[in-house]
């Protein structure tokens, strides 16, 4: 379904990622910033952000990923993971954002890379799915890209895939890759997910 090469859609405003906006945006994106803003808690900042018609209703939604901003000091990767919250944000009929779901374990930690550093990738909206991909590693390279899918009948997301790849750096012929799907999983909502499991 989706790659790391794949282009995100509908991803905008970038520029309101980890920092206050700048004097030189535009009053759109200030009203984008303040929109969001309240949904950011004291001490979090925010990692990354994807809008686009997330529950399918013709209106514009949000998912944000939000980050401790002491979490480089905070973060134990076999310890204590400071988690990295997943909001997904709802447009309601008055036009408002509106807190859907919430989930700490689907983007992992920043010192969860290994070597690579910081293993968070991009997040990508198609067609009712979205997905949060990871990439890290040293020698021995991992990608995991964890897949949910709108359910219209029982209004919530849900886990559609949870695929890996693993490779060696001197050996890119040889890729290892692990698909999970429903029938391996079974039914888990998206505030239920676990990656650290």
């Amino acid at each position: 379904l989706i790659s790391c090469n794949e282009k995100i859609e509908n991803k905008s405003y970038d520029l309101v990622k980890e920092e206050s906006i700048s004097n030189n945006s535009t009053n759109q994106e200030q009203a984008v910033v303040n929109e969001l803003q309240k949904f950011i808690p004291e001490n979090f900042l925010l990692l990354d952000s994807l809008s686009s018609d997330l529950n399918q209703d013709g209106l514009n939604d949000y998912l944000l990923i939000l980050k401790n901003k002491d979490e480089e000091a905070l973060s134990n990767v076999v310890e204590h993971p400071e988690k990295r919250p997943l909001l997904i944000l709802i447009r309601n009929k008055s036009n408002q954002l509106e807190l859907k779901s919430k989930n700490e374990n689907v983007v992992y930690c920043i010192d969860c890379g290994g070597m690579m550093g910081d293993p968070y990738a991009t997040m990508v909206f198609k067609d009712g799915y979205f997905s949060v991909e990871h990439y890290g590693g040293s020698s021995w390279r991992w990608t995991r890209i964890i897949t949910f899918k709108y359910d219209k009948n029982k209004d919530d997301w849900f886990l559609h895939k949870d695929s890996s790849e693993g490779f060696h750096i001197d050996d890119l012929e040889n890729v290892r890759t692990k698909i999970k799907t429903l029938k391996d999983f079974g039914i888990v909502r998206f505030n239920e997910f676990d990656i650290y499991e």
